[in-house]
């Protein structure tokens, strides 16, 4: 095939002789056993020659170094959760599936979890749940340990340790040229911080090691309001994602969410609260607004993440950050609500606008230019929200037409935020759409650095071009 120095069905014959590695190809259970375990119809929709499954990390170095000299493009699946097409798969080339690299252990006193690449959240919460200890992981349980850490990572414990990456004290890495390096605050330092937000611009990491932290129960649950309610609702929101001390216990995420099969709107808000606690003064004011329903409860992490999984569709993400006001979010409503009503899909097409905190204490965790994180965030930004704008919608016929009205519709929520001065210019890479390049906004001195790391550990640019899926230094 034009472009690889070797064919990659041939390619897939070579990798087939590392011993002990399994390579799944097209028409095999294994294959298709891949291929359903993505997320989105736009990642499925791709069909790679072969899919190599490692179970250890000489498998992931052995494929590293085989891949690379014969020139081949490939892809890197963790949990397969995001939806762009190519992000984790590829057409006609070689992906990887960590999967089988999912081991998760602790050192002596748990206060260190070791944590395999290919492992899914619920698997981690599920391990250390009755050791009484947790990490800062991700809030749904399907989402991939690697892909949510690399990009940041934002979880319920957020507030108290910071983004996922800032809890990582080491990463077990896979470079270019096929060898296993760590890095840490002493091994690769520079490293170490790319990785903390750098996507997959420099390496395969096989392991994470995360600092625990303690937990027991939880009080989490779901508060659904009527949308006549909302200003009630984002008033409490703001109040609670502004407050001059936010309260570290407490992780809110408040969505507004279009069917245009029904032309009706849902309101809810996902209120979690790390101890067992079921009325904490810090949702007070939520609580008080009347509710359709209340289900906030006692429960443990992993049974609260264990997300009941959904059929494939097609999914879109975008992503903005904006100063806390719940005026902004009444316009954005507002902005919403005038456009998605003329939503003509077959089958119908679902629109979700959520918001969730990101306040200083936060990013003050990874706040530091020697051993912080790469995502450019500081607590002189102030407390800000994070806005996801995601998109389902089963016909793909569609997806041209929907994907244009999203970025439409975004555009207009950004001005109507710069209208106000609370535009922010961070941009959550795991939010991201392929066209927004969150890289860019880490700023100049980030995206400096990063390139300067990249340039030491990926000489030829192996990561940025024969890895298409992901966000690109360059880009």
């Amino acid at each position: 095939m034009a472009g690889f120095l070797v064919p990659p069905g041939s390619m897939c014959s070579q990798l087939s002789a590392i011993p002990g590695l399994t390579i799944a190809f097209p028409n095999s259970s294994s294959y298709a056993a891949t291929q359903n375990d993505f997320w989105t119809l736009q990642e499925a929709s791709l069909h790679p020659a072969c899919i190599a499954q490692p179970t250890e990390t000489q498998h992931v170095a052995d494929l590293i170094s085989a891949i690379v000299s014969h020139d081949t493009p490939f892809a890197i699946k963790g949990g397969g959760h995001a939806p762009s097409a190519g992000w984790a798969n590829i057409e006609n080339a070689i992906t990887i599936d960590m999967g089988g690299l999912s081991t998760i252990s602790v050192n002596g006193d748990a206060s260190v979890a070791s944590i395999g690449a290919g492992a899914r959240w619920l698997d981690v919460y599920t391990f250390l749940d009755p050791l009484n200890r947790t990490v800062a992981g991700g809030r749904n349980g399907a989402v991939g340990v690697g892909g949510l850490t690399l990009g940041g990572g934002v979880s319920y414990f957020s507030p108290q340790v910071g983004f996922t990456c800032d809890t990582v004290v080491n990463f077990q890495v896979v470079l270019a040229s096929g060898e296993v390096v760590n890095a840490n605050s002493t091994e690769n330092p520079d490293l170490f911080r790319a990785l903390k937000g750098g996507v997959n611009d420099f390496g395969v990491v096989t392991r994470f090691d995360f600092v625990t932290l303690p937990v027991g129960e939880i009080s989490g649950g779901s508060v659904v309001n009527d949308i006549e309610h909302r200003h009630a609702v984002f008033k409490a929101f703001a109040n609670i994602a502004d407050a001059p001390d936010y309260d570290i216990h407490a992780s809110i995420v408040t969505s507004v969410v279009f069917s245009s099969i029904s032309k009706t709107w849902t309101l809810s808000s996902t209120s979690i609260y790390t101890t067992p606690d079921l009325n904490p003064p810090v949702y007070k004011e939520l609580f008080a607004v009347p509710s359709i329903s209340k289900s906030i409860h006692l429960t443990t992490l992993h049974d609260f993440a264990n997300e009941t999984a959904l059929p494939q569709n097609d999914i879109l993400f975008y992503t903005s950050t904006y100063g806390v006001s719940a005026h902004l979010l009444d316009e954005l409503f507002d902005i919403c609500n005038a456009s998605v009503h003329a939503s003509q899909v077959s089958g119908g097409v679902t629109w979700l606008l959520t918001f969730e905190p990101l306040p200083s204490a936060i990013v003050a965790h990874g706040d530091d230019q020697h051993f912080g994180n790469s995502l450019g965030t500081s607590p002189k930004d102030g407390n800000s929200m994070i806005l996801l704008l995601t998109v389902v919608w089963s016909d793909t016929s569609s997806s041209a037409s929907v994907e244009a009205e999203a970025a439409s519709l975004l555009s207009k929520m950004d001005q109507a935020a710069r209208n106000r001065k609370l535009d922010r210019r961070f941009r959550y890479a795991n939010y991201a759409n392929p066209s927004q390049k969150p890289i860019h906004s880490y700023g100049a001195a980030n995206r400096e650095f990063l390139n300067k790391v990249a340039n030491r550990y990926d000489r030829k640019g192996i990561f940025q071009k024969l890895v298409p899926g992901g966000f690109k230094l360059e880009n």
